[in-house]
């Protein structure tokens, strides 16, 4: 058994930039001095657009999940995902993760609605070999931080700063493929290994 996920990769250009707002925000929050304050970072290289994620995997499936997110896809355009937000989950007040994705009004466009349904799509084929669908709707969103303590600290920190107001254009996250990433957890994080990749049917 391994432990895996599906996501779609980013660009160089697009880690590059978000390489610079994790270093603008890390001095931003750095002078927070609380020792109350614990934040780790997502190592730029380590950072993706998770589609699904498998959890424990039999090594017997990863051809078959390949034919079958290859029929998925081949049905399906390419979907380009503007970076252009900077956001908390759950809430400012205590933020748990510090992400980056697209904006409320992209969200309600017509690529956001091809985007779900390419996520419903892998969704439905991933519950035909037994994995259990996500309760929660899509969120498109890219990981830069996870705080483990000091939330109430940090988000005093993100409203007084007026960053979380400041429109930011990172770049678009073009969702062109989707890949079979198998995660193995080490004492110093995760570490990734790219096991395939399958490209959408049309390239428009």
């Amino acid at each position: 058994m391994l432990r895996a996920f599906l996501a779609v990769e980013l660009s160089d250009d697009l880690r590059n930039r978000i390489t610079l707002i994790q270093q603008d925000l890390r001095q931003r929050l750095g002078r927070e001095s609380s020792t109350d304050i614990r934040i780790t970072w997502v190592q730029p290289s380590s950072i993706h657009f998770t589609v699904k994620f498998l959890g424990d995997t039999d090594e017997g499936q990863i051809e078959p999940l390949r034919e079958a997110a290859e029929r998925t896809m081949t049905s399906h355009g390419v979907v380009h995902l503007p970076i252009e937000r900077l956001g908390v989950f759950p809430r400012l007040q205590q933020p748990r993760v510090l992400w980056v994705g697209p904006s409320e009004q992209w969200e309600q466009g017509g690529d956001a609605k091809r985007l779900v349904a390419l996520h419903r799509a892998v969704e439905d084929g991933c519950r035909s070999f037994g994995f259990a669908p996500e309760g929660r709707p899509l969120s498109p969103h890219l990981t830069l931080a996870r705080i483990k303590e000091g939330e109430r600290h940090i988000g005093q920190a993100l409203a007084e700063s007026g960053v979380m107001d400041q429109p930011i254009s990172l770049g678009l996250l073009a969702v062109e493929s989707i890949v079979l990433m198998k995660s193995e957890l080490r004492s110093t994080g995760p570490v990734y290994a790219k096991l395939w990749e399958v490209r959408t049917g049309r390239h428009e």
